[in-house]
């Protein structure tokens, strides 16, 4: 059983808006909270990580 937890960015504001994370020996699951028994997706650790980090440098344009 994987063990979920909510991503720290999730929910700003109160909404029930989020991401929740699982930790599995070679990969990061993520799946939407609002849908926990719908599919989820599973990245290889250094995929995840380079995820974050470009979500982290991410500007969006206006």
């Amino acid at each position: 059983m994987m063990t979920w937890r909510k991503a720290s960015y999730s929910g700003a504001g109160g909404t029930e808006e989020c991401v929740e994370v699982a930790r599995l020996s070679e990969t990061i699951a993520v799946r939407d909270s609002k849908n926990p028994e719908a599919e989820h997706l599973e990245l290889p650790h250094h995929a995840f990580a380079a995820l974050l980090d470009h979500l982290k440098s991410y500007r969006p344009t206006t």
